[in-house]
């Protein structure tokens, strides 16, 4: 199979997301969030993200959060004191969600629809912290590329956030008969291509629109930082998941594995 240029993946995976929204609206997730984000300490961010972003300070800052979904972790940003919050994505059909909760929350966020490729003016060199979670990496096919365009919305000195899952997860399949057993080289350069929807809520598979994963070795992210002029902070690994429950077997481990990582780089003074 020829494997797509980046602009024919990234389109390609933004319709598989906008076909995606539907899946995750009738769920009982989604009605715990419509119960939740009326709140204004609602928070939906895990304890390790949550401590890392009250080290870095998020209180009385402008904070961005780049492929942000539904909104659900942008909003939880306020619950940690932040001035303001601008969340971006390139789905329209999640940035609605993202508008139905901030509706009903007390909090004001704004939800940008674009590209992160494709960052309007006003974004740049605006923010104190930009926050990356989980599940963004793998959608990039060019991660010193997705760095530069997440340093460029940093003011000098601000400071990227991330929270991801370990690379060396992706050299497994969770759903084989031996989930322990190597699956993929971690250093696979051409993109998995995925023929089912994008769901992260324990559903089954279903066959959706075609989408491509990209696997960014631990070593690519932090040069990729590196590159964009950000100055490494803090870089950790961890033997939780942070990701679909069919990845929970891989926690408690004789022989434990990395399953995922926090990151900080703050953008130098020009």
């Amino acid at each position: 199979m020829d494997m797509p240029s980046a602009q024919q993946a990234i389109a390609s995976n933004k319709d598989a997301w906008d076909e995606s929204a539907r899946l995750h609206k009738d769920t009982a997730t989604w009605r715990a969030l419509l119960d939740g984000v009326a709140n204004p300490g609602f928070s939906c961010l895990d304890p390790t993200i949550s401590a890392l972003l009250r080290d870095v300070g998020v209180a009385g800052k402008d904070v961005v959060q780049l492929c942000c979904n539904n909104g659900r972790e942008s909003l939880s940003l306020f619950g940690l004191g932040a001035r303001s919050v601008v969340g971006v994505d390139q789905s329209r059909a999640f940035l609605l969600q993202a508008r139905e909760l901030a509706g009903i929350s007390p909090h004001q966020p704004e939800f940008i629809e674009t590209d992160i490729h494709q960052l309007p003016e006003r974004l740049l060199g605006r923010f104190d912290v930009a926050l990356v979670t989980i599940g963004v990496l793998g959608w990039m096919p060019d991660v010193a590329l997705f760095m530069r365009h997440v340093a460029s919305t940093l003011k000098p000195g601000g400071t990227l956030v991330m929270y991801e899952t370990h690379p060396f997860l992706e050299v497994f399949d969770p759903r084989a008969d031996n989930p322990m057993l190597p699956a993929s080289s971690y250093f696979q350069r051409d993109p998995f291509v995925l023929q089912e929807s994008i769901v992260y809520e324990g559903q089954g598979e279903a066959a959706g629109p075609t989408s491509y994963w990209f696997v960014h070795t631990l070593g690519s992210v932090v040069s990729g930082a590196i590159a964009a002029g950000l100055q490494i902070g803090h870089l950790q690994e961890y033997p939780h998941s942070n990701r679909e429950e069919v990845y929970d077997q891989y926690e408690d481990q004789p022989a434990q594995l990395p399953l995922c990582f926090t990151l900080t780089a703050t953008k130098r003074a020009a």
